[in-house]
């Protein structure tokens, strides 16, 4: 497998609408460089969480479009409202108890089961990395389309396990090789896939011997910039830690491996990210309101000069 070019979707929840906006600026330029078909110019491509979601969907040939088109209709089946809710707990409260996840996925695996059907990894257009963690061996999950233990696996598993965010949906129960799994969320791991990318590619591809060979797009879904204040972090405890150290610590490695990977491969490394309003920055949010704020954000990201010179430099490179 030749690797030089990778394509990296970040986490995010509801955000990945953010993702979805921006990957379909890029494919405009491209096409408008005469190099159309945003997935032709990638050689591989990996995400984490909703990153995972919108890989695999652009892996069976859905545009960017179709994919904003599929966070805006489907986003209230996926995070379903308060009354939805309270059904759902109610109905869970003897066997998880009053702590249990804030979404029960009942809406998660119909809308996946909806878009993936019966597709196999392997069958996927591009070569595809998704990672999950599983809570059994305490160890990363690296799905591998181009893995003969991972080619027959359904897409749709793979995506529900890779975005199973702690707190918000339960783990996903998934026998591979025989063994059973329990598997949460990706942004465990890599909220920002993309070292695990460029690891891969340099691993595959013998004839990349050096990072700096490689033209890495990673593609966030906005920077939360909500502080902690000194003094919650100072008397928090673990009831109020337990939804806000999610957050945490998906930030955190986005931002270290986004440090990793700018030192590896230098300036063939492209970045789409933005700063998120407060009331922007939530996994969950699928308001109207916040819906529409996101979607203005995205654009006016894209519109941005800098923007616009970092996609043409882009173009170039691939």
């Amino acid at each position: 497998m030749q690797a030089r070019r990778i394509l990296s979707l970040d986490g995010g929840g509801i955000r990945g609408l953010v993702s979805c906006i921006w990957l379909g600026g890029v494919e405009d330029v491209l096409a408008q460089a005469g190099k159309p078909g945003l997935l032709k110019n990638f050689d591989l491509v990996s995400g984490s969480s909703t990153g995972a979601i919108i890989a695999c969907g652009l892996g069976i040939g859905l545009s960017p479009g179709t994919m904003r088109e599929l966070y805006r209709d489907q986003r209230h089946q996926i995070f379903p409202g308060m009354p939805g809710r309270l059904w759902s707990r109610a109905g869970r409260f003897l066997s998880a108890g009053p702590s249990a996840p804030k979404y029960d996925a009942k809406g998660l695996e119909k809308v996946l089961k909806k878009v993936f059907g019966k597709t196999t990894f392997g069958q996927l257009k591009v070569p595809t990395l998704v990672t999950s963690y599983d809570t059994i061996s305490r160890k990363p999950v690296m799905f591998k389309s181009f893995n003969p233990a991972h080619r027959d696996l359904p897409v749709w598993e793979i995506c529900r396990a890779s975005s199973a965010a702690p707190t918000y949906f339960p783990a996903h129960g998934m026998k591979i090789g025989g063994r059973t799994h329990s598997l949460i969320d990706g942004g465990v791991v890599a909220n920002n896939p993309t070292a695990c990318a460029i690891a891969e590619a340099m691993r595959k591809d013998r004839r990349v011997d050096n990072s700096r060979e490689l033209v890495v797009l990673s593609v966030g879904s906005g920077e939360r910039t909500r502080p902690i204040s000194l003094e919650a972090a100072r008397e928090w405890g673990a009831l109020e830690w337990a939804v806000p150290i999610i957050d945490v610590l998906f930030d955190g490695n986005t931002d270290s491996v986004d440090y990793i990977a700018r030192q590896l491969v230098g300036d063939a490394y492209f970045r789409m990210q933005t700063e998120l309003l407060a009331g922007l920055d939530d996994l969950d949010d699928v308001s109207a309101t916040n819906i529409a704020a996101l979607e203005t954000l995205a654009t006016d990201y894209l519109q941005a000069a800098a923007t616009r010179k970092k996609l043409k430099e882009l173009v170039t490179r691939l």
